[in-house]
Parts: C-alpha cells; structure tokens; sequence
C-alpha cells in the first residue's frame, strides 16, 4: 500500500470531517504553501471537489466544481431554492441569520482592518496585521428577539426550533445557551458577492429607506403638536361664568350623610 502524501492526507480529512478550522496544522501549512494547496485541488477535482475558503471565515470546506453540479443534482436540483433538502422556511431563516451574523461582521473585519492599515503608515516599522477573526467579531443573535422578531413568519417556536437544529447540524450555526452563533460553514457556502446586494440593495434597502423617510417625518409630527383653535368671545365668556359658578359649585356638594360620595373612614376589619 503506497503511502499518502500531505495533500491526499489533508482532502482524506476535509472529507471526513466537512470542515476544519484555519488553524489546524494542516490547512495552515497549505495557506501558506501554494504548492500543497495547489495539489490539494487537483486532488479534489479528481472526484468533481474543489477546496472553498474565505479570508473571512475561520474554516475551510469542500464543494462541488460548477460543471459536476449538473450531473450531481440534475436540473431540478439547480433550479433548487437549495440543494440540502432544507424547507422553505429553514432557507429564510438561514437567511435571516446570514443578513443578522455576516454583514455586521463582514463590517467590522473591514473597518478593524482599515483602522489597523492606518495605524500602520503611521508606524515607521509597522507589520502587516492579520484580519480580525470571525470568533472575536462576530455577533451573537438573541434566541428570544430572533423568535419574537420572526417567529410568527417561520412557523413560530416549534417550527424555528426544528429548523434552527437542521441549520446547526449542517453547520450553518451553533447553539451557545440562548444565543445563536456563527457556524463553520454560513460564511463559506453561502456567496457573499451574490447574497449581499440582494439584501442591502433589496428587501433590506427598502426597509431602510422607509425607515429613513418616517425618521424625516417623526420630528415634525412629535415636536409639533396640532395648533389649537382660538376661541371666540362668547367661549371665552363662557369660561369666565364657568370659573366663576366652580367654587358655589364645590360648596353646594354634599359632605355627609349621602350615598353618592365614599365614606373617607376606612372599613374596619370585622
């Protein structure tokens, strides 16, 4: 039996494993040797793979090359809102967490990293600093505020509880108590370039300027009340002989002994 080389050993376990962190020992020497990268690739396209990793994500994976897609899961499969066999419902809630875990971390790798090359010119023997990791900036999403949010939209609890499962077991997410966090593969699998314009510049960007166009309006509906109408002269008499006729009016009330006014004498306890 011939022994396997360092790229056959390092496809063998993304195989088995689906994914592995970028730390493992493995997948750092092929980050930074192109040569067992490169053989790692042409391992996997051998068998219709291609090695996936993301500067952004902590993990690298394994998907189909573009033209085994087809032959994999025929036309129908393509055509597909996904090719895992999740429900509708379970994609929108994939979704949703993608739009509420991705792109304020997607945000935050770039503006630490923008902070950071600034830093940099201004430092006479700066280095080149790695982009912040996934884990440290990632955020956590609310259990209770993703349900309250849009458990009524994905099939409230039962429902959602059954998918956000199907969504942990693929990898997608995982569970820290009541938080939802980022899993291994939500920033890998799903296409960044294609997704976020949809939601920046679609669903969301509308909502978005909704907001904006009720934030414009709010001030002047709530720092300006409706302007009340002046009175005329006989209202303004008429207030007068009100305010006039209120004291008699207080006097003439009756004080004891009537059945329309409460006792001011607490009941006493039998």
């Amino acid at each position: 039996m011939s022994t396997l080389d360092d790229a056959a050993l390092l496809a063998a376990e993304l195989l088995a494993r689906r994914w592995l962190p970028r730390q493992h020992p493995k997948v750092k020497r092929a980050l930074i040797d192109a040569d067992l990268w490169q053989a790692t690739q042409e391992r996997l396209a051998q068998v219709g793979l291609r090695l996936i990793d993301n500067l952004y994500a902590d993990h690298v994976s394994v998907a189909l090359l573009r033209p085994a897609e087809a032959s994999v899961f025929g036309e129908a499969g393509l055509n597909s809102h996904n090719n895992i066999d999740l429900p509708r419902d379970a994609v929108s809630l994939l979704v949703v967490l993608w739009a509420l875990i991705v792109l304020p971390k997607r945000e935050r790798q770039q503006a630490r990293a923008a902070s950071a090359d600034g830093e940099q010119q201004n430092d006479m023997f700066g280095k080149e600093r790695p982009l912040p990791t996934a884990a440290s900036v990632s955020p956590l999403v609310s259990y209770r505020a993703l349900l309250a949010d849009f458990g009524v939209q994905l099939g409230k609890k039962t429902r959602m509880d059954a998918n956000l499962k199907r969504l942990e077991n693929h990898g997608f997410i995982t569970r820290k108590g009541e938080d939802i966090a980022e899993g291994p593969l939500l920033d890998l699998l799903l296409d960044y370039d294609a997704l976020a314009p949809r939601i920046l510049q679609g669903a969301l960007g509308d909502v978005l300027a909704q907001a904006k166009q009720l934030a414009g309006a709010l001030p002047l509906a709530l720092t300006q009340p409706p302007l009340e109408e002046i009175p005329d002269e006989d209202e303004l008499a008429e207030d007068a002989l009100l305010a006039a006729d209120a004291p008699a009016a207080i006097d003439a009330a009756p004080t004891t002994g009537s059945s329309d006014e409460p006792s001011a004498t607490p009941d006493t306890p039998a």
